[in-house]
């Protein structure tokens, strides 16, 4: 289990590779209090940059969210997460589960974060009127 607070080289330790320059740059910058976007091939080591913010997070006092694209992914990386934070810190929200999803970290599908981003902006709730080609309420 990874202590909160722990420090960046404690946090890397547990990996045994060594990490890419993408990896140790995307890092810099969420120290620096940056946003970061990684866009890597599959495979490529998203997910130790994604696991540092984790940590950051809930070192900060702050939520996380981590999507993967499917629910057996958004599973797997659940199991993962509670392994390493703990039960209590980590959720799961997919279109068929939701397991403790006020939790500090929480692990969903893609399409649940979708449908999260269009509830909260209003975006589903307006369509367009073809004919007179004004947005309606």
């Amino acid at each position: 289990m990874v202590v909160v607070g722990a420090s960046r080289e404690e946090l890397l330790a547990r990996y045994e590779f060594p990490l890419d320059e993408f990896q140790l740059q995307a890092m810099d910058a969420l120290d620096a209090g940056q946003s970061v976007l990684v866009a890597a091939p599959t495979g490529s080591g998203k997910t130790v940059v994604a696991e540092y913010a984790i940590a950051r997070a809930l070192a900060e006092g702050q939520r996380a969210f981590y999507t993967a694209p499917i629910k057996a992914l958004s599973n797997q990386k659940f199991l993962d997460l509670s392994r390493i934070h703990g039960a209590d810190a980590v959720g799961l929200l997919t279109g068929d589960n939701a397991i403790n999803g006020d939790a500090p970290v929480v692990v969903m599908t893609t399409e649940v974060l979708r449908n999260m981003i269009y509830g909260r902006s209003g975006a589903r709730r307006k369509k367009m009127n073809k004919k007179k080609n004004k947005m309606i309420k």
